[in-house]
């Protein structure tokens, strides 16, 4: 097969799905890889072409042949343009997001696949690779840095990317203080949760978890209200509870910075479903209500943060799967082809 890594479009998308060193196995196995050109990735082009990889220019990835696998993160660039090419990716197109009935038009007119990396799961139904353990981490440390700033009436920094996970924990802990905010994490048996539960150990935070057996009642949750900070680490679906609504923010709380990690701003099915745009990295937070304040955290490639490290996890992850990828009808890639064809039928 032929699999053709993308450079990503985005200014602040610095992540790759593979390493140069699963390039290197997949080639050994008969693979041919491809990789872009891109002066903005974490890992340098020249590290893949070592690993026998075919250079392209950026962008290059219209133009490949038909067969190709196109591999990237994020969204594609916004054209218009029929895709005719099998994209494994986040296509964000499943849950009813804005623009997801155009993009998945793309591919009809095309005659292309979405093979989505959010659907790649096992004969149970678990999702077989995720960024969530990344998200989680980098999702609560920006909240916690937006909670400091908050004590002092401040918005929240911009953010940027960290060479290390380490040296992000350094930069928060000199925000924070000796202060020790109350932290709940909604989802925290989840890879998400988890990511969020060790990051918030690390700065010797107080935390109250809660998983599937918490919010199986339906809500309403006080509970959520009597919290400095709230981090949503749920995979959002058809049945996922509203937490936190636009009329519980008039009541009286202890709750001031919301951290919705998973965040699915104008799905119907996002729990929290008191602001409608992902924030970025320039402006972390947006606000929500005043007097008292409460500003909710919701920027959409956390991971990218820390693209090193994410990358390296993620691509230990998808590696085998691409290495099994087969006609098998019950197997993972045939279930993630089903979801695609479902969706374009709705």
């Amino acid at each position: 097969m032929h699999f053709w890594i993308r450079a990503e479009t985005r200014p602040d998308e610095a992540r790759l799905p593979l390493t140069p060193e699963a390039v290197g196995i997949l080639g050994a196995k008969g693979h041919r890889i491809t990789v872009e050109a891109s002066a903005q990735a974490a890992i340098p082009l020249d590290d893949y072409i070592d690993q026998g990889a075919h250079p392209a220019e950026q962008g290059s990835w219209p133009t490949a042949p038909d067969d190709v696998y196109v591999l990237g993160l994020k969204e594609l660039p916004d054209t218009g343009l029929p895709l005719s090419h099998k994209h494994i990716m986040f296509g964000h197109a499943y849950k009813r997001q804005p623009q997801a009935k155009t993009f998945l038009n793309r591919f009809k007119a095309g005659g292309g696949t979405l093979l989505d990396l959010e659907y790649l799961t096992d004969v149970a139904g678990n999702r077989r690779v995720a960024f969530g353990q990344w998200a989680g981490f980098a999702g609560t440390v920006v909240t916690v840095r937006a909670w400091a700033a908050g004590q002092s009436g401040k918005p929240c920094p911009p953010v940027v990317m960290q060479r290390t996970s380490t040296a992000m924990l350094d930069q928060v802990r000199a925000e924070l203080g000796s202060a020790q905010p109350r932290v709940l994490v909604i989802g925290a048996k989840g890879r998400v949760g988890s990511g969020a539960i060790r990051a918030a150990k690390e700065l010797d935070l107080p935390i109250t978890r809660w998983d599937m057996a918490e919010t199986a009642h339906g809500g309403p949750y006080p509970e959520i209200r009597h919290h400095d900070i709230v981090l949503n680490c749920i995979l959002a679906g058809p049945k996922s509870p509203v937490f936190l609504s636009v009329s519980d923010l008039s009541l009286p709380r202890q709750l001031t910075t919301i951290g919705d990690i998973a965040c699915d701003p104008g799905s119907p099915f996002s729990p929290l479903p008191i602001y409608d745009a992902s924030t970025t990295w320039e402006k972390p937070t947006t606000l929500v209500h005043d007097s008292p304040a409460l500003e909710v955290m919701a920027i959409d490639n956390l991971p990218s943060l820390l693209p090193r490290e994410a990358s390296q996890d993620f691509s230990a992850q998808l590696l085998p799967i691409l290495l099994e990828m087969t006609d098998d009808p019950n197997g993972t890639w045939a279930k993630a082809k089903d979801h695609f064809h479902i969706a374009c039928s709705a």
